[in-house]
């Protein structure tokens, strides 16, 4: 789905995938082990702001 959101962030795919990273744990266990570059660099590009 990350995939698909990276194509076409508009799709109802892509709007679904990043509505669902907000409280998904598998993306949270993901999202934490990555080091604090990548984390910002996902938040920017995502517009992601939890986990801070």
């Amino acid at each position: 789905m990350r995939a698909r959101h990276d194509k076409k962030p508009q799709s109802l795919l892509g709007r679904f995938w990043r509505w669902h990273i907000d409280f998904c744990p598998g993306w949270k266990a993901y999202f934490t082990s990555l080091n604090i570059e990548e984390q910002q660099t996902l938040r920017d590009k995502y517009n992601f702001t939890k986990y801070r």
